[in-house]
């Protein structure tokens, strides 16, 4: 698959409880994304957030949180991005999403794969 060297970075910040059709949002995310076939995805869970709620989620022992943040990187050439928004949209009843332009160095498989 090629990569173009101007793509776009699609973030989603949601929280870990979040579900979609019972199964963790941030894996419908991901699998949604694969299914339409978009250049990659990449989870991430932070150990210390808050959104629009300004409700603190930590991952602290004293204040041991069920809800961490998790953040959704998709990237891809901005005609697959934006068409993949509306799914996106459906699938999302909260949260943060953001949309960078970026510059793509390298996008190919290693060695080992």
């Amino acid at each position: 698959m090629h990569l173009p060297p101007e793509s776009l970075l699609l973030r989603i910040y949601i929280g870990e409880s979040d579900r979609h059709d019972g199964k963790p949002l941030y894996e419908a995310l991901v699998l949604h994304a694969r299914a339409h076939g978009l250049a990659g995805a990449t989870v991430l869970r932070a150990s210390l957030g808050y959104g629009a709620t300004s409700r603190l989620h930590t991952a602290k022992i004293l204040r041991l949180s069920d809800d961490l943040p998790m953040v959704v990187e998709i990237v891809d050439a901005a005609e697959k991005i934006h068409a993949f928004l509306p799914t996106l949209e459906a699938m999302l009843d909260g949260g943060l999403v953001t949309l960078q332009p970026l510059q793509v160095i390298q996008y190919q498989h290693g060695r080992g794969a």
